[in-house]
């Protein structure tokens, strides 16, 4: 991408609930009736030790989380899913696209968590290359967003292998638990990435089989 001023038609993007298919992962739209197998998913302090999310102890911690989540959804500022085992079904974690601006073309992935017996194994790299595909293949987004603890090596480092680019920290951005102030970490992928045979973004959708569509949608 070079220097050149860009412009495009200023039409905000169009954005609903969806389910995402894959071969390790398939994301589905998140609903109140999964509130118990999400907290059995979920309970597991270690998931909770490097989020803003108040540790989820109780199933009514959970339908608070839900509640949250789908609020956001229905002001037309995310779009949550259910993370679940495509061959099962089992539900092993959650994720969402938040803070987004439609007519900016931008959206932020994030409040991503998973059973730990599913980390590490590639559930995490596909869903977010399946996700990088919707936001930018069919949403037309410009531009993704995560954010992170600056503290939270593993994920820094998820981030970054999706193809994540480092573009600051905020400093004592968050109150979490315990009443720590936390410094977040921001990355962004941006749709000439997302479209780039080199970039990281691209060669890790590839990886899963998913082919990034190399024409611009605005």
């Amino acid at each position: 991408m070079t220097d050149a001023t860009r412009y495009v038609e200023q039409i905000p993007m169009h954005v609903g609930p969806v389910t995402l298919e894959g071969q390790r992962a398939r994301l589905i739209p998140m609903t109140r009736d999964h509130v118990d197998a999400l907290f059995r998913a979920a309970d597991f302090p270690a998931i909770w030790e490097h989020t803003g999310t108040r540790p989820i102890e109780t199933v009514d911690d959970m339908r608070r989380y839900v509640d949250v989540a789908l609020a956001e959804a229905a002001a037309g500022t995310a779009v949550p899913f259910v993370t679940t085992d495509p061959v099962t079904g089992e539900i092993i974690g959650s994720t969402r696209f938040a803070n987004m601006s439609l007519a900016d073309h931008r959206v932020e992935i994030g409040w991503t968590w998973m059973r730990p017996d599913r980390q590490r194994t590639g559930v995490n790299g596909e869903a977010k290359a399946m996700m990088l595909r919707q936001a930018f293949d069919v949403w037309g987004a410009l531009r993704v967003e995560i954010k992170t603890d600056v503290r939270n090596t593993r994920s820094r480092a998820a981030i970054e292998r999706i193809g994540g680019l480092y573009e600051g920290t905020f400093r004592q951005h968050m109150v979490v638990r315990d009443g720590r102030v936390r410094d977040t970490v921001y990355y962004s992928i941006m749709d000439y990435d997302w479209r780039d045979p080199n970039h990281r973004a691209y060669k890790n959708a590839v990886s899963y089989g998913i082919m990034p569509n190399p024409e611009p949608l605005v």
